[in-house]
């Protein structure tokens, strides 16, 4: 059975809070998010009715609370998807909304369905990272892992060691970049269109959540070389150059290139080959790398055959790291993170796979002559993700089958 193209249709989120009290979503559920996504991808594709939606697909890393209850089924109900809409659930920590992605176009590629909404959501103000897990004694006892390997900032710090060249000055200087990249996106009204306005309760009342919490557009140079290092002593990593703790959702709406045409619609970018790949760990950053290869030998594409690239910031050393096996200019590569990254925009977990397809969608759009593009993430406990995509937004609006 020959498999079937997957096309992106549209891709939305919310705004990225800060995770915590001071955050605007301390006071709304996680479900709620993703309601409000799944609402905005129909109300923004008439063509697309509740009954053509067959699956939902939702990443969360901490399945439980108003994460938890199978998300995927949850939200499609409440969302007023109909009953025959399937919905689950995956974690697969950062990398959970691009696994939900990959998992809905598997099954979209198979004929399992036709149409399916995947995304992810984290609210890490409510779900702190591993707050409520019980690793396994074994893990430590009989040395199956690091103990490195449970704090993500030991996980950098460990890749500075693998790396020695790649100095905290080196990440302090990609991280202001991030930030005054996203800035001037924000400035030109580039970050804007990309995220549904949410009317939230807060402490101060009710307020509209349309703007990212996070960036920070002040940074300098000077005020990060000051910043505790608080994972080591004389360290390199810091909250300046690594991403926050953040609640948001983000969503996409896929579908086969068949039913794509069959609506009348112009898909945004098909999915090429995707890729995930493990590393030990306690180097968890270092996962995109192979991934990346791995994705790469299954296409026949190379790097040069990209774009853009869409590299979630973990970590600035990470990304540092990916830039040099991958022969990108440091410190600003044009084709890495145009718009900046998760060290500007926050990092929610499950939700950040998702927003980076939506940036990659965006940059299409605005890049007619742009043929391939690439999403890639780290993962907690040591993997990597990685997913090729082809602009269909192209001069002369083709569809896969029409090449």
């Amino acid at each position: 059975m020959k498999s079937r193209d997957v096309v992106v249709v549209d891709g939305i989120r919310t705004a990225f809070g800060r995770a915590g009290e001071k955050g605007f979503f301390w006071l709304t559920r996680a479900d709620d998010m993703v309601v409000k996504v799944i609402r905005e991808l129909l109300r923004r594709n008439p063509r697309v009715t509740t009954e053509m939606v067959e699956e939902n697909v939702w990443g969360a890393t901490t399945q439980e609370g108003d994460q938890g209850l199978t998300l995927g089924r949850t939200s499609a109900i409440l969302a007023g998807l109909p009953p025959s809409c399937s919905g689950f659930s995956v974690d697969r920590m950062c990398a959970g909304g691009l696994t939900a992605i990959t998992s809905a176009a598997s099954e979209i590629a198979l004929g399992a369905c036709e149409v399916a909404i995947a995304g992810g959501v984290e609210h890490m103000g409510h779900h702190p990272m591993g707050a409520t897990a019980d690793p396994n004694p074994r893990f430590l006892a009989e040395k199956l892992v690091s103990e490195d390997a449970l704090v993500m900032g030991k996980t950098a710090e460990n890749l500075h060691d693998m790396f020695p060249e790649i100095t905290k000055e080196m990440a302090d200087i990609y991280a202001v970049h991030s930030q005054q990249k996203t800035a001037r996106a924000y400035r030109n009204g580039r970050i804007q269109k990309m995220i549904v306005p949410m009317t939230v309760y807060t402490r101060e009342g009710w307020m509209v959540a349309d703007r990212d919490q996070q960036p920070r557009p002040e940074t300098t140079l000077e005020g990060l070389a000051d910043l505790k290092t608080p994972f080591r002593m004389q360290g390199r990593v810091t909250a300046g150059n690594a991403s926050g703790l953040n609640d948001g959702a983000c969503g996409v709406l896929l579908m086969s290139g068949d039913k794509a045409r069959e609506l009348g619609l112009q898909p945004k970018m098909r999915l090429v080959g995707y890729s995930y790949a493990g590393v030990p760990p306690e180097i968890m950053g270092y996962g995109p790398v192979p991934a990346t290869h791995k994705v790469f030998a299954q296409t026949g594409l190379t790097m040069d055959d990209m774009s853009f690239i869409e590299l979630n910031e973990a970590f600035a050393v990470q990304c540092i790291v990916f830039m040099k096996e991958f022969g990108l200019k440091f410190p600003d590569d044009e084709r890495l993170n145009p718009l900046g990254g998760a060290i500007a925009f926050g990092h929610p977990l499950a939700g950040s796979g998702p927003r980076l397809v939506t940036h990659l969608m965006h940059h299409f759009a605005e890049a007619p002559g742009a043929r391939y593009g690439l999403t890639a993430l780290c993962v907690g406990l040591g993997q990597g993700a990685s997913a090729i995509w082809e602009n269909l937004q192209t001069q002369g609006n083709k569809t896969p089958k029409d090449e």
